[in-house]
């Protein structure tokens, strides 16, 4: 299924489809408020909580417009049901912002845009992978519950493009948090970065459902990925195997931590073994990087080719001379068949891949 055939599906069409069991049958009340629990502007919860929607009863019809008007610290966006096609940009000042998707259910907030790598810019150039994005945030300790951030764009829809980067969020502060969130997408979907090459941003993932095929989360984050669901896409452009990559960091050679993932799984729409665990990314603007992914505690589907799980970028810089690791995952595509291809964590080492460990002083999962 293609992103936008995924997309109909949502934001209050999954009942329709039969996707989604319909709301038991109850006794007349007064209309429930387009924002659920979260008051509305007429009982607004705080003077800081602003509404959005595209239907008008809210403060906003757009989600960027809140995000402008939403000066200081500590404002929350109440987001209602809907599609909103567009691009948002939370900048650097908007610190402690948080996003709640309406009706606690990812599937009925669903942001989304259409821009590539290779998509021409009206006034000249392209919008090159960081401008693709269709959600950017910049800010520290933004938190996003029950929403979905997706790029809709389509390889197939545009032959002529070969820049096919399309991200649907690229988060960059310290402290971000994402619960219950989905992040649809094809190559390039989640790009968990930071602000800077200096900067060591933490971010945390949990209950969080990506999907896509190439390098589908990646940057240099130090980032915590909890009881999420990876799942690869099926092509039908490319003959044969590597249809793509889950994983591709590219963390700072000075930060001790990158990408952890533990009590997740990935399955696939793909045949079997596909699909690379991961590739290292050693960009153009830090040569010196040294990527880090641990995948622990995590069942990894067949679509994962269990033999050799990781694969090169560039030749020049070997995954096998990076920081890559597994603890005690299982799975078709988690069996050991050849040794060297999958380092593992002995015990002692494992005791210091930890959520703890990795997020410091910030505990954002005690409000999962």
């Amino acid at each position: 299924m293609d992103r936008r055939s995924f997309l109909v599906a949502s934001a209050g069409a999954a009942v329709a489809l039969g996707l989604a069991a319909p709301a038991p049958a109850r006794a007349a009340t007064r209309p429930r408020s387009r924002f659920g629990r979260y008051g509305s502007p007429a009982a607004r919860l705080t003077e800081h909580t602003l509404y959005v929607d595209a239907g008008g009863a809210g403060d906003f019809t757009t989600v960027q417009a809140a995000v402008t008007a939403a000066t200081g610290s500590g404002c929350t966006l109440v987001i209602a049901p809907g599609v909103y096609r567009e691009t948002v940009a939370v900048a650097a000042a908007a610190t402690e912002l948080t996003w709640i998707g309406a009706s606690e259910d990812p599937r009925d907030v669903v942001v989304v845009y259409d821009h590539a790598n290779g998509t021409p810019k009206p006034g000249g150039g392209t919008y090159g992978t960081t401008g693709s994005a269709t959600t950017t945030v910049q800010a520290d300790g933004f938190t996003a519950r029950w929403i979905t951030f997706a790029n809709d764009w389509l390889r197939a829809d545009h032959p002529e493009i070969t820049g096919t980067q399309a991200v649907a969020i690229k988060v960059q502060g310290d402290r971000s948090a994402f619960l219950h969130c989905r992040f649809l997408g094809h190559q390039d979907t989640l790009y968990a970065d930071s602000m800077a090459l200096g900067t060591f941003a933490r971010q945390y993932f949990a209950h969080c459902y990506v999907e896509g095929d190439v390098d589908f989360v990646f940057g240099r984050a130090t980032a915590v990925y909890e009881q999420c669901h990876f799942r690869t896409l099926n092509r039908t452009d490319l003959a044969g195997a590597p249809y793509g990559f889950v994983f591709a960091p590219s963390t700072a050679v000075a930060n001790p931590r990158g990408y952890l993932v533990t009590r997740s799984r990935i399955s696939s729409e793909a045949p079997e073994a596909y699909y690379k665990l991961a590739r290292p990314w050693v960009p153009g603007s830090d040569t010196t990087a040294r990527p880090m992914l641990t995948v622990r505690d995590s069942v990894l589907g067949p679509g994962i080719d269990a033999i050799a799980p990781y694969t090169n970028m560039s030749d020049t810089y070997p995954w096998q001379s990076q920081r890559f690791a597994e603890y005690r995952n299982t799975g078709p595509g988690a069996v050991v068949t050849v040794q060297a291809n999958r380092p593992q964590l002995t015990d002692e080492e494992a005791e210091s891949a930890t959520r703890e460990a990795y997020l410091g002083d910030w505990t954002p999962w005690e409000r999962c």
